[in-house]
């Protein structure tokens, strides 16, 4: 019968294991669900015939904790969790958070900054004998010397500063696999250094020949040209088949990335999500409340990984990879199956995506052979000619699952590129989408409308988000629904003045699109968006970018977009000037702040009522929510 994974010596002693081969440590709390890290790799041990438990959130200032299941035979298996721990804890305005998600209870402070390098340190402390391997999204980012935008400085590679053995990069299924067979061999874990998706630290004498060379930590924290180059090398040599090996100079050691490691076949990807997880919060959060971050994905299904889209402000390119793959329709169709027959389900599946929902095949065929193009995007500026567009399969999918007994409804809530639907010549699939996926609103991402911005973002220009616009809801109309489109917008990120964030506000007045929710530019590391915000320069032409930095000009490019605020007005009309637009002041139909009273000093009367509830923040043409009603 399955159970959880043991979590303490009583635990363990349950299952006649006095000593277990591997201990998992994980940022987040425990949750045994294949939408987190640690829940696929303690798994996937259990699976290859070892024995594991799991140190969920351990105290870091009690070496007790790490030793509560004892010395693991193999190795300590460390993470951060699904998120990066430096976004769990801060705001893009450097603001300490008040929750976690991935907490019980949702409350902040159950895991440390850079949770890799503290908890290796401690399992370092508690057995220095014992290999740890490192791995998840925190440490796969920091993989390189990078920029580190809350001490604002370019720190070393991660497994510097952690003290570990060995760095699992990307999806580590494989990798995990591969390591521990070699270590139960009884092979040294400083012997492991062939092993594709890995790195290592070595000394400089043992540099393997044949590698692309990064500028050293010392040139990239000195040189904003030179980390420029290293960014490029990086991004350029992430593709299992055309990718070299790197080296970078970490001070006395050379850290070594070893190629990528091939993406998982969909035989390898169905096994994964078929491994007997609980599919639940470990019951000691029970009386928490539970882990608010489970809920979004109890009832959602994973079809494929990797993502071709490749903007520059994500980090899917660096970790997961450009390639899509993709579970088979049985194995998805069984997991659906799995979710009708739980306590809790009420016949709504919420998701069926991953990175990019509606990508189910590689963007082409010729990439199969010869890899992915080094420095060209498949969808932006404008569509690759040689993109392969497809919807029919993936559509399949979705039309078996909603003929599945108990289920009522089946939703896509995971990323939608709309450009990518558009180059469809079949409409079918968008039909559909609006009929049956969407529920009551569908959140795209167009992010900005200035080509200048977009292009520094790596994404198509506004042209096609209208396009998508007048499509998606010429299909609602048909489908006599009432459904609204959503768009993420994006405030200062590298490339945009004062004058583009103008240009934006204006286009979502004319639009009638009030967003609620704004998302400032995050700087984080592994993104080509971070390198230009660090350096001012554009990796791939070298060209100057410029950069908003201050608090000042964040908080007006943040406050444009929502012009409609009153609450905005003071800091509107301070950028407005700045940028020398005051014909933007006053009561033309094109001014995004009303002129001040010369009486009063107050806006005029009528401005405040107007703006007191906005009846949507989408717009009645390019998208919106449901009107507001007292």
């Amino acid at each position: 019968m399955s159970d959880f994974l043991p979590v303490t010596r009583q635990d363990m002693l349950k299952r006649g294991q006095k000593q277990l081969d591997v201990v998992c440590i994980t940022g987040d709390a425990y949750v045994d669900h294949p939408s987190f890290g640690i829940a696929i790799i303690s798994r996937l041990i259990e699976a290859e015939g070892f024995s594991v438990g799991i140190i969920a959130q351990p105290d870091w200032h009690k070496i007790e904790d790490f030793c509560k299941l004892g010395k693991p035979r193999l190795g300590f298996f460390i993470t951060a969790g699904n998120i990066d721990s430096m976004v769990a804890h801060y705001t893009a305005a450097k603001r300490k958070r008040s929750d976690d998600a991935y907490t019980a209870g949702g409350k902040a402070g159950s895991r440390p900054d850079r949770a890799v390098t503290v908890y290796s340190r401690m399992a370092k402390r508690a057995y220095p004998d014992v290999p740890v391997i490192i791995g998840g999204l925190e440490a796969s980012l920091r993989r390189f010397a990078h920029y580190d935008y809350w001490e604002d400085t370019v720190r070393p590679s991660v497994l510097c500063d952690s003290g570990a053995d060995l760095l699992v990069y990307g999806m580590g299924e494989n990798q995990t696999i591969q390591i521990l067979h070699r270590l139960a061999a009884g092979e040294a874990v400083s012997s492991v250094t062939d092993i594709r998706g890995t790195c290592y630290l070595t000394d400089p004498v043992n540099t393997p020949w044949g590698a692309a060379e990064c500028p050293s930590f010392a040139q990239v924290r000195e040189n904003k040209k030179a980390y420029a180059r290293a960014c490029r090398i990086q991004m350029d040599e992430q593709d299992d088949l055309i990718g070299r090996r790197i080296i970078q100079r970490q001070e006395n050691k050379m850290l070594v990335q070893n190629p990528p490691m091939p993406p998982l076949t969909t035989k390898e990807l169905d096994r994964i999500y078929a491994l007997p997880y609980m599919r639940a919060w470990h019951p000691m959060y029970d009386a928490l409340g539970g882990v608010p971050g489970f809920e979004e994905v109890e009832f959602s299904i994973t079809h494929n990984r990797g993502c071709f889209g490749n903007c520059n402000f994500c980090s899917i390119a660096l970790h997961q990879g450009r390639k899509i793959t993709c579970r088979s329709e049985k194995s998805i169709l069984a997991e659906a199956v799995k979710l009708t027959k739980m306590p809790n389900f009420k016949g709504y599946i919420h998701d069926v995506g991953g990175p990019t929902a509606n990508f189910r095949h590689p963007s082409c065929h010729k990439q199969l052979e010869k890899g992915m193009c080094k420095g060209k995007k498949c969808l932006a500026p404008t569509p690759c000619p040689a993109l392969e567009v497809d919807h029919m399969e993936y559509l399949g999918i979705l039309r078996k699952l909603r003929e599945l007994d108990g289920v009522k409804k089946v939703f896509i809530r995971s990323g939608i590129r709309y450009d990518y639907l558009l180059l469809d010549k079949d409409d079918t699939f968008l039909r559909e989408l609006v009929k049956y996926h969407v529920s009551g609103q569908l959140k795209v991402a167009p992010e900005h409308c200035s080509a200048a911005v977009l292009d520094r973002m790596g994404k198509p220009h506004i042209e096609s988000y209208k396009e998508f616009s007048r499509r998606y809801f010429a299909a609602t109309g048909q489908a006599h629904k009432e459904q609204y489109l959503v768009p993420y917008l994006m405030s200062s990120h590298p490339g945009s003045t004062l004058h583009e964030a103008i240009e934006l506000a204006l286009f979502l007045k004319r639009e009638h699109i009030r967003p609620q929710q704004v998302q400032d530019f995050y700087p984080t590391p592994g993104t080509v968006s971070t390198c230009m915000f660090y350096t001012g320069l554009d990796p791939y032409t070298m060209e100057s970018v410029y950069v908003p930095k201050s608090a000042e000009e964040k908080r007006m490019q943040r406050a444009l977009l929502q012009y409609y605020k009153p609450e905005n007005r003071e800091i509107i009309e301070k950028a407005l000037r700045l940028a020398r637009r005051t014909d933007l002041i006053g009561n033309g139909q094109d001014c995004l702040v009303k002129r001040r009273s010369p009486q009063t000093g107050r806006p005029p009367e009528g401005q405040k009522s107007k703006n007191k509830q906005p009846v949507n923040d989408g717009g009645s043409k390019y998208g919106g929510k449901k009107k507001i009603k007292k």
